[in-house]
């Protein structure tokens, strides 16, 4: 008896889920309405081509062909929005309470004016014009002479001798000098005192007057 009791609860839960589930997906059917119309100018009712229809929240929407017209599925209760280039954006919501399948709408678009700073067209100079003013034409010195002060040996001089090297040219410097050690490593490095090259060289510069003060 508990059994036929409970295959009968069963079924019950069973029939009224599945007729719930059938109303909601008749309730979700009867949601969609096609909606159609024409998109226009409000001051002289001109059919505007290629103007958007995008349903809000959605990624859905659609544009108006070369006669204004457009159609397409939404659900009830959505919002439309309406735009075209060069007039103000127009949103409708679809009734909830519609009892047709389809919804028409002529929705006219306002002008939207919008005011471009002032430009000034002026004529090209001619090539006496030109070669005129360019001669004319008073640079200032200000940037030059901090370039010609910045480009300045004695100052470039300064400031070898007192920058401090950055890291790049710390790690190449200890780098030579470890080669320089691995490379002479067992034995002594050479010393130019006793070079006869290096000595050839130094009394050639003597001869040359290499050595001698310039005035």
């Amino acid at each position: 008896m508990k059994r036929f009791l409970l295959y009968c609860s069963f079924c019950f839960l069973f029939m009224m889920g599945r007729n719930s589930a059938q109303a909601q997906h008749v309730i979700a059917k009867d949601s969609v309405i096609q909606l159609f119309g024409i998109v226009m100018t409000a001051d002289s009712l001109r059919a505007l081509p290629q103007a958007s229809i995008i349903v809000e929240g959605t990624t859905r929407g659609t544009l108006t062909n070369d006669q204004g017209v457009f159609s397409i599925a939404v659900l009830q209760g959505q919002s439309i929005r309406f735009s075209s280039v060069g007039f103000k954006d127009k949103t409708i919501q679809i009734p909830t309470n519609l009892t047709d399948n389809q919804y028409s709408v002529i929705q006219l678009l306002v002008n939207d004016t919008a005011f471009l700073p002032a430009t000034i067209l002026k004529p090209r100079p001619s090539r006496e014009q030109f070669e005129r003013d360019f001669v004319s034409t008073q640079i200032p010195a200000d940037q030059i002479e901090i370039a010609r002060q910045n480009t300045d040996e004695a100052t470039r001089r300064i400031l070898v001798a007192t920058l401090p090297a950055d890291g790049r040219e710390a790690v190449n410097m200890q780098l030579r000098q470890q080669a320089t050690r691995y490379y002479y490593q067992g034995q002594q490095p050479p010393v130019n005192l006793f070079n006869p090259f290096a000595w050839g060289e130094f009394i050639k510069a003597w001869k040359r007057g290499d050595f001698k003060k310039k005035n």
